[in-house]
Order: C-alpha cells, then sequence, then structure tokens
C-alpha cells in the first residue's frame, strides 16, 4: 500500500498568517466491508472536517463520505501499529497509514484541526467572548453548588447549624430586653428631673431670654419654641412593652422554626430511603442504556476489521466456524443458481464397484495393481528439450518426489487416515501442525469413466479454462509463460468471512511421464508449488498461502468386443490429488480442516464432472 501525503502541513501543521491547521491530504487504506476488505483512498483533512474519495483524480466528483470531527474521538489500533479509527457516535472509520510515522502524522493533524473546530479551543474564546464568560460565570456558580452537595452536607448538619443559630438568637434576644429594660428606665428619669426643672421656671420667671427662645403671641405674653416632653408622649413610647412583644414574636419564630425541625429530622429517613431508591433506579437504567449502546455498536460494526480473522480478533473460535460454514453455504447456493441457468449434458455415472475394471484379466493392466514400487520401476520422467527455463531443475525435483511419495500405499506408517468415502473417491489426511498453523498433507483418489489423464490433466493446467470449472477464484493472472509446459500463476480466492483474504503465486507445470513397461500405463502430471517473483509481491490485503499441489493421473482402458472401436465407454482415469497447503494466518486448526474436509471432495467431483462434460462427444486425447 503506497501513502502520500501533501506538502503543506508543517512541523507544527499551522498556518503562520491566519494561525489555522492547514490542509493534509494523502492516501489510506480505508476498510470497505468484509468482502472487499482493504482499499486505498484518497483522504483530505481540511475546515475540521475528514472526507475521502476514490481516487486524487476523482475529487471534482465530490466525496464519497466525510466525518465533522468536532466530536470525532481518535483510536490508535493498540496491535497495529499503521491503523487507527475515528469514530462520530456509531459511526466508525477504519484507516490504515503507510508506516507508524504517518498514522502519527494523521493523527496529530486530525487533533490539531479537532481542536481549532469551536469547542473549548483559543480562537473559539476570543471569537465568543462577553457571552462565553456569563456562560463560565453561570457555569462555575452551578459547580461550585454541585461542588457543594457532593461534599456531604447532609440534612442533618444544616439541622444542627440551624440549631446553633437558634441558641445565638435567643442569647440576642436576652440582650436586647436587657438594653431595652434599661432605656426605659432612663427615660423615665429624665421625665421626672424635667418636672422639677418646669416647676422652678413657673416660680422664678426670667426676663432676659435669648432670641429665638420665645415666641410672642397676640395678647403679648411669651410661648417657649421647643416645649418639653410631656408624661403623656413618653408614655406613648413603651419601650417595655414593645420589647416584650419583640420577644415574644421572636419566641414564636424560634418555636415554629423548632417544629419545622422536629418534622424535617423525622422525614430524612424517609426522604433517604427514597432518594436511595431513586438512585438505584437511576443505576439500572443508566447500566441498561450503557449495555444497549454496546450491543448495537457491536451488530453495527459486526464484520469490522476487528471481527475478522487476526491473532486479536474478537470472535471466538465457534463464531467462526459458523460464518465461515454460513459464506461458505451462501457461496453454493449461487453456484447452484448459475449451475441451473445453463444447459447441463447428462453426465455419465461414475464406474460401480465389481465392473469389468475390478475383474481380473479384462483389460491388459489389470494384472498390474497399483502400487509404489510397479510405478516406480516402470515410469521414467520424460521433459521435453522445449521446456527448459530458470526453474526447470526445481521442477524436476518436485514430479520426482511427487512420483516418489504421492502414489505411495496410504497404508502401513503413513498414518493416513480416512476422512471421506463416495463411491469411487475417497479422500486421506494426515495431521501436521507448526507453530500452530496446520500443515495437514491431503491425498484424494478417484476413478472417472469416459476421459483419459490426459484430458484430465490438460483442463487442470489449461489457464484459459481456469475460470470455467474452479469457483473459489475471483482474480487469475498470467505472471509469466515459462514454456509451453510451464507458466507462473497468480490468483486471488474469494473472500470467506472473517477468514482474511487469500492469494497464491505458484509455477504450473504438466508432464507426461512414459512408462518403460509396455504392460503399464503412462503417467500425466501437474504440479502447482508456490514459488517467488517480482512483478507479484505479497501485500497486506491477503495473507500469502505456500501451496504445493499435484494431480496425477493414469488411463486404463478396456479392449473393446470383436473389431470395435475404442469409446469412451472402455476407458477409465486413475487420478490421485495430493496438496500440501500453508494457508498461513490465524484461522483455528479446526475450521481449517472442517472446511478442507467439506471442500476438496466437492471440488473433485465438480472438476471431474466439468471434464466429462467438455469431452462428451469430442475425439479421446490420449
Amino acid at each position: 500500500m503506497s501513502e502520500k501525503s501533501s506538502s503543506s502541513g508543517s512541523d507544527e501543521d499551522v498556518d503562520p498568517e491566519s494561525g489555522q491547521p492547514v490542509e493534509l491530504g494523502g492516501i489510506l487504506s480505508k476498510w470497505t466491508n468484509y468482502i472487499h476488505g482493504w482499499q486505498d483512498r484518497w483522504v483530505v483533512l481540511k475546515n475540521n472536517t475528514l472526507s475521502y474519495y476514490k481516487s486524487e483524480d476523482e475529487r471534482e466528483y465530490g466525496c464519497r463520505g466525510s466525518l465533522c470531527l468536532s466530536k470525532a474521538v481518535i483510536t490508535p489500533h493498540e496491535f497495529d501499529e499503521c491503523r487507527f479509527d475515528i469514530s462520530v457516535n456509531d459511526s466508525v472509520w477504519y484507516l490504515r497509514a503507510e508506516d507508524p510515522e504517518h498514522r502519527l502524522q494523521w493523527i496529530e493533524s486530525i487533533e490539531l484541526h479537532k481542536a481549532e473546530s469551536g469547542y473549548g479551543s483559543e480562537t473559539s474564546l476570543r471569537r465568543h467572548g462577553s457571552m462565553l464568560s456569563l456562560t463560565s460565570a453561570a457555569s462555575a456558580l452551578s459547580a461550585a453548588s454541585t461542588s457543594s452537595f457532593k461534599k456531604g452536607h447532609r440534612l442533618r448538619e444544616k439541622l444542627a447549624e440551624m440549631e446553633t443559630f437558634r441558641d445565638i438568637l435567643c442569647r440576642q434576644v436576652d440582650t436586647l430586653q436587657k438594653y431595652f429594660d434599661s432605656c426605659a428606665d432612663v427615660s423615665k428619669d429624665e421625665f421626672q428631673r424635667d418636672r422639677v426643672v418646669e416647676e422652678d421656671e413657673d416660680e422664678f420667671p426670667t426676663t432676659t431670654k435669648p432670641d429665638g427662645e420665645y415666641n410672642h403671641n397676640n395678647n403679648g405674653s411669651k410661648e417657649k419654641l421647643f416645649s418639653p416632653a410631656s408624661p403623656k408622649g413618653m408614655n406613648g413610647i413603651d419601650f417595655k412593652g414593645e420589647a416584650i412583644t419583640f420577644k415574644a414574636t421572636t419566641a414564636g419564630i424560634l418555636s415554629t422554626l423548632s417544629h419545622c425541625i422536629e418534622l424535617m429530622m423525622k422525614r430524612e429517613d424517609s426522604w433517604q430511603k427514597r432518594l436511595d431508591k431513586e438512585l438505584e433506579k437511576r443505576r439500572r437504567v443508566e447500566d441498561a442504556y450503557k449495555s444497549a449502546v454496546n450491543e448495537l455498536k457491536k451488530k453495527s460494526h459486526y464484520g469490522g476489521p476487528d471481527y475478522e480473522e487476526g491473532p486479536n480478533s474478537l470472535i471466538n473460535e465457534d463464531e467462526f466456524f459458523d460464518a465461515v460454514e454460513a459464506a461458505l453455504d451462501r457461496q453454493d447456493k449461487i453456484e447452484e443458481q448459475c449451475q441451473s441457468e445453463k444447459v447441463r449434458i447428462p453426465r455419465l455415472t461414475p464406474v460401480p464397484p465389481g465392473d469389468v475394471y475390478s475383474t481380473i484379466g479384462t483389460h491388459r493392466f489389470a494384472t498390474k495393481p497399483h502400487s509404489h514400487s510397479s510405478s516406480l520401476s516402470s515410469v521414467e520422467l520424460f521433459s521435453a528439450s522445449d521446456d527448459i527455463h530458470r526453474f526447470s531443475a526445481q521442477v524436476e525435483e518436485m514430479v520426482q518426489n511427487h512420483m516418489t511419495y504421492s502414489l505411495q500405499d496410504v497404508g502401513g506408517d503413513a498414518n493416513w487416515q480416512l476422512v471421506i468415502e463416495e463411491g469411487e473417491m475417497k479422500v486421506y489426511r494426515r495431521e501436521v501442525e507448526e507453530n500452530g498453523i496446520v500443515l495437514d498433507p491431503l491425498k484424494a483418489t478417484h476413478s472417472v469413466k469416459g476421459v483419459t489423464g490426459h484430458e484430465v490433466c490438460h483442463y487442470f493446467w489449461d489457464t484459459a479454462v481456469r475460470l470455467d470449472w474452479e469457483t473459489t477464484i475471483e482474480n487469475f493472472n498470467l505472471v509469466e509463460t515459462l514454456s509451453d509446459n510451464a507458466v507462473i500463476v497468480y490468483q486471488t480466492h474469494k473472500r470467506v468471512w472473517p477468514a482474511s483474504q487469500r492469494d497464491v503465486l505458484y509455477l504450473s507445470a504438466i508432464r507426461k511421464i512414459l512408462a518403460t513397461n509396455e504392460n503399464d500405463p503412462d503417467t500425466w502430471l501437474v504440479c502447482n508449488f508456490s514459488v517467488d517473483h517480482d512483478n507479484a509481491p505479497p501485500t497486506n490485503r491477503c495473507v500469502r498461502a505456500k501451496i504445493n499441489v499435484a494431480m496425477i493421473c493414469q488411463t486404463l482402458v478396456s479392449p473393446p468386443e470383436g473389431d470395435k472401436e475404442i469409446s469412451r465407454d472402455n476407458i477409465l482415469c486413475k487420478i490421485t490429488y495430493v496438496a500440501n497447503v500453508n494457508p498461513g494466518g490465524w484461522a483455528p486448526a479446526s475450521v481449517l480442516r472442517a472446511v478442507a474436509k467439506r471442500e476438496y471432495p466437492k471440488f473433485l467431483k465438480r472438476f471431474t464432472s466439468y471434464v466429462q462434460d467438455k469431452t462428451s462427444g469430442k475425439p479421446i486425447l490420449f
């Protein structure tokens, strides 16, 4: 996967003139779905928005999706150093950069855009001005109130404070009462003294008074400007009575307050119980809400990259098996529908037990049972002069190994286990694991009537018809033609979620191995084994599988009656199919073995039926 980032970003990713984060664009791998997996997309970060396009050239046609980063949550993956996830509510983007450095650059740029989006940034504070200050003040007051409530000032503590205030108020009332009593006594003494002074003035009138102290009335008499307080006026301000009234009023208030305190103390336990019940109900509702949200997220993102095959997959082995089996069932239904739309030629029935080929002496190879020793002594490798290329030695070695080991008897000490037997077809397996990866060698034997070994190997090797019978291939590419009998092929297989997609790069060679004994049949062989090639390097989209497969065929002919020519009713093809596959990846061993047990017999039946249909009514190719 390639990665390109725009060069407009600096170390700080901020435009020095405007103070705003600069635009960032480049190629990131985005998880699309479990069918297509990771796909390269042109991603643009601009104005607090992350958008993606199918390619940089298609930007003019509009983006295929965008996320506002104001409330986005950016999560670097725990195990994958190149991956990071961006989620907004229930929408999640899974992205992968080329390397950890590019991932860090993207995360920092996204965080910077998010910080400048108007949610608590410095530019936001400058922009909103005093309104934000008012809001902040209100928030601070609310926070203080909430904090005070949370510090544990319970009702009992407040009631204790009220009792203290009541005691203080009572002492203050007593003090005020003493002050009012003193004031009343002083006023009484002053009244008596003023009365004595007035009586003295009546007995000894004065003739000289300062101006302004007396007013002259119409009859020439004098009247005092400020008359002294009379006993009646003094008695009108009854300080003692007022003090008694104030004390009585205050006592009533205090009595009422005491009564309220008693009621509140009695009801506090009831209120506390109600509060505890409400808190418990709220807690249960919150837990249920969180659980529902988690389940919703799990269902909405089931099929994401966290649930695919891998060392840290969230899916367990049973769920993995069920998902693979369901995907294979869907593929089978699609294949059946495609086949039903075609006009099928009636197939020849497989050879039943006890026919002419199982009767000793009915054909010229019946007296030679198929065994390891007879095969080795009666055949020699045949290499055409035009089949020389840089892999020739490796091809000859593979052919020799298959002829030596693939045709050996499955009994004895080979530890082969019979796993499938359907008519003439038998499938054997040896359980082998290395570092937790299943490497079970598989061997299948089959007998197909009406076709020759040359025809079977021809259709198995010919790349022009590969997609006609191989239904598991998604893409097929001929990388290099080494010779007329050898090619290098790259193919990707259809994704079976949650398993990762597999690809294979292999050399395919076809050989005819001549028998040295005229009583033994010639052998046709196709061997496919993994190689490396510069034009098809491994990618992070697929897990590269390693294979070593051989299709070995021999043709048995039953002599026709009289002078009749040999027809397809007189020929039988003995097939030995050997497969050594290293699937790579992290698929569970039980799942791999179950899939192999299910798919290999289907493959053999599908392929041999295809060969029968293609050769029916055509000249025999020996």
